[in-house]
């Protein structure tokens, strides 16, 4: 308890006596004193590197709140962006489909790439 300790060093040290075992209790009530005041600084130290910490740690909670709820949007984005792709990927079936399937297709390619060579026979003379 600090009051006894300071109370007993405060009646100690105003005594003139030369008492060799008065001398010793003070010294020791100094001392246990100092250590004391050392450790409420290291004490205090610790509590802000605590409060800190607390900070820091609500700022990364934040940060990590935030950059969920951009993830979750990016990820409906995906979905939905997903969804579209499978819709036009059913109705280019579709279309090949109604335009006489896959053999109608190949013969447009085909026909197609044999008219990109003739132009470029014709413009590069060839």
């Amino acid at each position: 308890n600090y009051s006894q300790v300071s109370n007993y060093s405060d009646s100690d040290s105003s005594s003139d006596d030369g008492n060799p075992e008065d001398d010793f209790v003070a010294r020791e009530i100094r001392q246990q004193k100092m250590m004391m005041k050392e450790q409420d600084q290291g004490l205090e130290m610790l509590g802000q590197s605590a409060e800190r910490l607390s900070q820091i740690s609500f700022g990364i909670h934040e940060e990590l709140g935030h950059q969920t709820k951009m993830l979750n949007e990016m990820e409906e984005d995906l979905e939905t962006a997903t969804e579209n792709l499978s819709m036009v990927t059913i109705k280019t079936k579709e279309l090949i489909q109604k335009s006489g399937g896959k053999r109608n297709f190949i013969i447009i390619v085909t026909l197609t790439i044999v008219v990109m060579v003739l132009l470029f026979l014709v413009i590069y003379g060839v």
